[in-house]
C-alpha cells in the first residue's frame, strides 16, 4: 500500500500476461499463456506466482511446480529464469527477493526453469540439483577432530583472509551461476565452497584431497568448463565475484602437482 498526494490509502496493481514453463520430467515442454489481474506491486515475485497458482486451482486447472522455502534469499531454493535472467532483472536478489514494482503493468513476463544439462527439469520450474550436493558430499566438508570449541584468539587469521573467506562462504548454491553459463559450468559454485574451507585454519589438513575430489565430481556429473566470460558473477544474487575461480584454479593445480611428485617418488622408491 502507498499514500497518494491526498493521504488517501492506494493500491498500485499491475495487469501481467504470464508466459510460464509446463513439462513433465522427461517430457517435452511447452510455455503456457496465463493473465493474471491485480498484482500488488509491493508483491514478491513468488506471491504473484502464488496468486497464478490460486486462480489455476479455482478454474479447475493444475497449478505450476516450483521450488520455494525460505522465501527470505537465504536458501537458494527459488530458482527461475524470468525474462531470460537467472532470478530476474534486478542484480544481488534471489526471486523470493524479487518484488513486482520492478515490472511494468501489461507487461508479459517470461518464466522458465534452470536451463543447464546437469540440472534436468522434474516437473514446470522445478530442477534436479543433486549435482551440487554430490559436489558437497565429495569434500564441502570439515572431518578432521577438532576437540572442543577453542578460545576465540587461539588460532588467529588475518582480517583479509577470514573476509575472503566470510565472503566465499556467502554462496547458497542456487544455481543460477550454473543457469547462466553458457556451458553449465559449476566453477563459481565449487570455487566458493573450495575458497570457504581451503583459506581458514581448520581446511589446511584436508585441502588438496578436498579440491581434487570437489572439481572430479564436479566434471563426473555433467557440468560444463568454465570459459571466464562472467555471467555466473553477474547473476549471482550474493556477489559472488571471479576470484574464487581463480583461487579453485590454484589450489587444484598445486594439489595436481604434489599429486604427481607423490605418485613418481613412489614409483622411484619401489625400483630401488
Amino acid at each position: 500500500m502507498v499514500k497518494d498526494n491526498n493521504s488517501h490509502s492506494a493500491e498500485h496493481v499491475l495487469n501481467l500476461r504470464l508466459r510460464v514453463w509446463r513439462q513433465r520430467r522427461g517430457q517435452p515442454g511447452a510455455f503456457e499463456e496465463h493473465a493474471l489481474q491485480g498484482v500488488s506491486t509491493s508483491a514478491s515475485f513468488l506471491e504473484m506466482m502464488d496468486m497464478l497458482n490460486e486462480k489455476l486451482v479455482r478454474d479447475g486447472k493444475e497449478p505450476f511446480a516450483f521450488d520455494h522455502d525460505c522465501r527470505e534469499g537465504i536458501c537458494g531454493m527459488c530458482s527461475m529464469t524470468i525474462n531470460g535472467m537467472p532470478h530476474g532483472p534486478l542484480p544481488g536478489v534471489t526471486t523470493c527477493q524479487l518484488h513486482m514494482r520492478n515490472f511494468r503493468d501489461g507487461e508479459t513476463i517470461t518464466v522458465e526453469p534452470w536451463r543447464a544439462r546437469a540440472f534436468p527439469v522434474l516437473r514446470d520450474l522445478m530442477v534436479d540439483r543433486s549435482g551440487f550436493d554430490k559436489v558437497i558430499q565429495s569434500g564441502g566438508f570439515i572431518s578432521i577432530r577438532a576437540g572442543s570449541a577453542p578460545e576465540a584468539n587461539a588460532t588467529p587469521v588475518p582480517k583479509d583472509v577470514s573476509d575472503a573467506a566470510m565472503d566465499a562462504a556467502e554462496c547458497i548454491g542456487c544455481g543460477a551461476c550454473v543457469a547462466s553459463c553458457k556451458n553449465g559450468s559449476a566453477m563459481l559454485f565449487v570455487g566458493a565452497k573450495v575458497t570457504h574451507l581451503n583459506l581458514l585454519p581448520q581446511g589446511q589438513p584436508e585441502r588438496d584431497r578436498r579440491v581434487l575430489a570437489m572439481v572430479r565430481t564436479m566434471d563426473d556429473a555433467g557440468f560444463g568448463n568454465c570459459t571466464n566470460q562472467g555471467e555466473c558473477q553477474a547473476h549471482c544474487p550474493k556477489g559472488i565475484t571471479l576470484d574464487v575461480i581463480s583461487h579453485l584454479n590454484r589450489d587444484y593445480l598445486g594439489a595436481r602437482v604434489k599429486a604427481f611428485f607423490s605418485s613418481t617418488g613412489k614409483v622411484r622408491r619401489g625400483g630401488d
